[in-house]
């Protein structure tokens, strides 16, 4: 158990640990209190669709461009920045809902708002663990240690959320969400860090994020993790996108069925975080990324099946499982061989793959449910899952020659 949390070991990593694992709480309420006012105000589930692509959108054309600019400034400045825009966003929404003034396009509108702030505050976040870790061996427990602590909160926050917006409304989640970043502000100043040189260049930022577009694809490895979550991210809107009317209309339940939906999504990803923590070696990764991508799908289909509340929550706590084990298994694999110079880069694509591409598929995902029904949509969103596992596993013999020279270059493999 020391080996698995060996990342605690460095005061930085420690300070930035205890303040995410307050404030993933208070992000978490704030997402089903989101969704579940925009389909109170709206009863639409098109509309729900709208509002997350509008929250996912910006990462399509900013995050690249954001990665050339993480690897030219002082990552741990840029997070503060983004920490705090972030908090006043949640304000925003906390102010709205108590006045009772909150519409569907003030709700557009802040939740393109922190898409934006998201598309600059991912990468930086990404890229900053391998400065936070005294021993960069350490690099992969920090990964799957903030992955857990942000399942955690996945499965604490819905399950306080759903209980405030039955008894009270959705203004005190936005509330406590907002405070819950005063935690991890307060451990970033709190840190210790040696002074960051600054990358001077005169080279365009078009350059740099062309340079970094070529050190993905010239590595099968690199190339197949991102298409693969870059696809799983497209295609998985219904998982995110249409749980309250898996609530509601299918289920016939109200904000507490929708928590508990959320809060067993959760528990299948700390799971799924918490496996990661407890995994010694990079070896074998790629593999179990093919498996779990063809559990989060066959999940996700069934979900549309179901017609049992306690059936339905098993199948998104299975299908949480798979899809956080993909996520956390893609970001250890991209950053372990990833080179420093191009991380902020690197991860930002990792960051396009993972937020940028789901704001379509959000849209789809709406206007498909409004015309076929949400239960066709989570059998079709399933099924194109299990057909991404299976490519990505005919994929596996490249991947793990590509990988081969970076990881004997960190001693993980022997050089014969």
């Amino acid at each position: 158990m020391t080996s698995s949390f060996r990342a605690l070991r460095s005061r930085n990593y420690r300070l930035f640990f205890a303040g995410q694992a307050i404030s993933v709480i208070g992000t978490w309420m704030t997402r089903l209190a989101m969704s579940w006012l925009v389909y109170r105000l709206t009863n639409s589930a098109l509309l729900l669709g709208v509002v997350g692509f509008a929250a996912q959108i910006p990462a399509v054309v900013l995050a690249p461009i954001a990665g050339v600019w993480v690897d030219r400034l002082n990552r741990h400045r840029a997070i503060i920045v983004a920490q705090i825009a972030a908090m006043c966003a949640s304000l925003a929404l906390a102010a709205l809902a108590f006045t009772d003034t909150a519409t569907i396009w003030w709700l557009i509108g802040i939740a393109f708002l922190q898409g934006i702030i998201s598309s600059f505050e991912v990468p930086a976040r990404q890229s900053f663990v391998i400065q936070m870790v005294d021993d960069p061996a350490d690099l992969t427990n920090a990964i799957a240690l903030n992955s857990s602590v942000f399942n955690a909160g996945r499965l604490v926050g819905p399950a306080i959320a759903g209980i405030l917006v039955a008894a009270t409304g959705e203004a005190w989640c936005f509330l406590l969400d907002g405070v819950s970043y005063i935690a991890v502000i307060g451990g970033l100043l709190a840190m210790r860090l040696p002074k960051q040189e600054i990358r001077r260049t005169d080279r365009r930022a078009w350059h740099e994020l062309t340079e970094g577009w070529r050190y993905v694809v010239a590595s099968p490895a690199l190339r197949n993790v991102l298409l693969l979550l870059g696809f799983v991210s497209l295609i998985s809107a219904p998982y995110s996108v249409l749980p309250p009317i898996l609530a509601a209309e299918i289920l016939h339940g109200g904000a507490n069925t929708l928590g508990f939906l959320m809060a067993a999504a959760g528990v299948g990803a700390l799971v799924a975080a918490v496996s990661m923590v407890l995994r010694k070696t990079l070896l074998g990764l790629a593999r179990l990324l093919a498996v779990c991508v063809g559990v989060f799908g066959a999940g996700c289909a069934l979900l549309g099946v179901s017609r049992t509340f306690w059936l339905s929550v098993i199948l998104m706590g299975i299908a949480g499982f798979g899809m956080m084990m993909q996520i956390v298994g893609s970001n250890t694999i991209v950053q372990t061989l990833t080179e420093e110079s191009k991380r902020g880069r690197v991860m930002s694509f990792y960051t396009l793959a993972l937020f940028g591409l789901p704001p379509i598929g959000s849209l789809l995902c709406g206007a498909l449910a409004s015309r076929v029904g949400a239960e066709a949509v989570f059998i079709g969103s399933g099924a194109l899952a299990v057909l991404g596992a299976v490519w990505f596993w005919t994929k596996l013999p490249e991947i793990r020659q590509s990988a081969r020279p970076r990881l004997v270059e960190l001693g993980i493999l022997p050089e014969n």
